[in-house]
């Protein structure tokens, strides 16, 4: 059984529609990819996927309940976390405190319980800053656990935003062009922290126009174009078929 099932997905903005009956499937434990033209929808179907915007029509199932018509906070509950285009962490905060915002939403002291000491809350505050310091590791920022977010270099930022989605201990995870502004060194290791989160047991969806990154990390690639899907296969297809070609390059091939 599909971990995420997206079926005749349509999102309209007036008379405009930007996701036009999409349908995909997400198996636990792979990395998919959804690439596509800007203003092929990608980011829209996201939004959607994450509650941020409703459909107008269609149904997706995630571990095999409805997933639409959830709230952003209880999709988040439901095990789907997501990072966005433009980093949004907490620049005064460390990047170990960043992570601790996110681990926070798991545990269970109050406010009051934890004014008060009281040795359960040591306890829980001691497990989730482990559980903290796993992700950095994760994520090879560890060596930067007590540097402030502010000071950190891009490709750091995106790979602590990465880590501070983990922290709400997703089964599945949507990662919102995650290379945008890397360099070549800062895009690999992006990919090989990909690798390493989908071998820690999440599943990964990845919007991204890095077409290096996508054929290196992504066992299938779903393609849309104004909306529609117009390709879904392995990477090894998706690079010769006609249809993406002509999408990307404004021109039919004859080849």
């Amino acid at each position: 059984m599909s971990l995420l099932s997206v079926r005749d997905v349509t999102k309209r903005f007036g008379g405009l529609t930007a996701v036009d009956s999409v349908s995909f499937d997400v198996h636990e434990g792979e990395i998919k990819a959804l690439i596509g033209p800007n203003g092929a929808g990608k980011s829209t179907l996201f939004n959607v996927l994450t509650a941020y915007e409703r459909s107008d029509s269609g149904v997706v199932f995630f571990d095999g309940k409805e997933l639409l018509g959830e709230r952003p906070h209880r999709v988040v509950r439901r095990g789907i976390a997501r990072t966005f285009q433009n980093t949004q962490l907490f620049e005064e905060m460390t990047a170990l405190e960043n992570v601790l915002v996110g681990l926070h939403t798991r545990g269970r002291a109050g406010s009051l319980s934890a004014a008060l000491h009281l040795p359960w809350t040591l306890i829980e505050e001691r497990r989730l800053k482990e559980e903290a310091h796993r992700l950095l590791r994760l994520v090879q920022l560890q060596q930067h656990a007590e540097t402030p977010a502010a000071d950190l270099p891009h490709g750091l930022r995106r790979l602590l935003e990465i880590a501070r989605a983990l922290a709400t201990g997703p089964r599945l995870m949507l990662l919102d062009e995650p290379a945008a502004g890397l360099n070549t060194a800062e895009t690999q290791a992006l990919a090989e922290a990909l690798f390493r989160i989908r071998d820690d047991g999440v599943t990964l969806v990845v919007v991204e126009h890095d077409m290096g990154l996508v054929m290196e990390i992504s066992d299938e690639i779903v393609v849309l174009n104004e909306g529609r899907k117009i390709a879904e296969g392995p990477p090894r297809l998706i690079q010769k078929d006609p249809a993406v070609i002509e999408a990307y390059l404004g021109e039919p091939t004859n080849a």
